[in-house]
């Protein structure tokens, strides 16, 4: 062997290892030109710059707000908001818009990347000190509800949520005591929070685009409660019971817990609607029926 061959030969390169890199970058490669949306993740990517402004505009982010978007995608809204603030957190459930993700925020600031299910995420890895933490996020369709009842759980935390959601969805959140959206869930994002729908969106600001409308509604979490339960996990219960049967009244869906005198006692007909009484009046029962433990 002479001088030059063995010049090679300690430079060489395995072949295993040439081939593992072309593999991983042509992955890469194929992630960031040809990602699809995925079904299963309720993927429909926000394409309207205008739109996409209009909601930079509602967050309005402050530079050392501790800042969370759930599921950027491939980061229309991300790229809008990282130059604006110390640092971006963000949780993204599927792996393959990650390499996209970071590609296209790698020059713009501090992003730091989660990977891991929103309906799982702990926020006091973002931050453990009392409404401080911001929430933003294009949430997919699929697991909008349990998701806004995953955020109750740790409302403590959150300083300030907004949101793009189906019209629907924020039709029953925004909802009033007598109309036909009003439920479960209005009864207790508004137990929690101040809600206000901010515009609505169409559905050829998505691509692919969606079957439905969407809207950006803003909810603010009171750091206490106008009307306040004593037992935060029996008020949960009751208005869960209150309208597990919409079409039936109040004497049929909570006489396990309180009987008809109890609720004449608070001034309550146990022959409405669970859709009638107001956030104070499951306040009422609730503390009503505490006071009986």
């Amino acid at each position: 062997m002479n001088f030059f061959d063995f010049e090679r030969a300690q430079h060489a390169v395995p072949l295993h290892f040439v081939i593992k890199k072309l593999f991983i970058t042509s992955r890469v490669f194929i992630v960031l030109e040809k990602h699809r949306p995925r079904k299963r993740f309720g993927q429909n990517f926000l394409k309207d710059d205008r739109v996409i402004d209009h909601i930079v505009d509602a967050v309005a982010p402050e530079f050392e707000d501790p800042l969370v978007e759930i599921g950027p995608g491939k980061g229309a809204l991300t790229k809008k908001i990282l130059p604006l603030v110390k640092r971006l957190d963000v949780v993204e459930l599927d792996r393959d818009l990650i390499p996209l993700l970071e590609n296209n925020c790698k020059t713009l600031g501090n992003l730091k990347i989660y990977q891991e299910d929103a309906l799982q995420f702990n926020f006091q890895k973002i931050s453990k000190k009392k409404h401080s933490i911001r929430v933003l996020g294009n949430l997919p369709y699929n697991i909008s509800t349990p998701l806004l009842f995953h955020l109750l759980e740790q409302i403590t935390l959150i300083k300030e949520m907004v949101f793009m959601l189906q019209k629907e969805l924020v039709d029953r959140l925004v909802a009033k005591p007598g109309n036909k959206n009003y439920g479960r869930l209005s009864v207790m994002v508004q137990y929690y929070c101040e809600v206000e729908l901010l515009f609505e969106v169409p559905s050829s600001a998505f691509s692919p685009k969606p079957k439905v409308e969407s809207a950006v509604v803003k909810l603010v979490p009171f750091e206490k409660p106008p009307y306040q339960a004593k037992n935060k996990a029996l008020f949960d219960e009751v208005v869960r019971e209150a309208f597990k049967h919409r079409r039936k009244t109040l004497h049929n869906n909570i006489k396990s817990l309180l009987n008809d005198t109890g609720l004449i006692r608070l001034s309550i007909d146990p022959k409405i609607r669970p859709e009638q009484l107001t956030v104070a009046q499951y306040v009422q029962i609730t503390n009503a029926i505490n006071k009986e433990k």
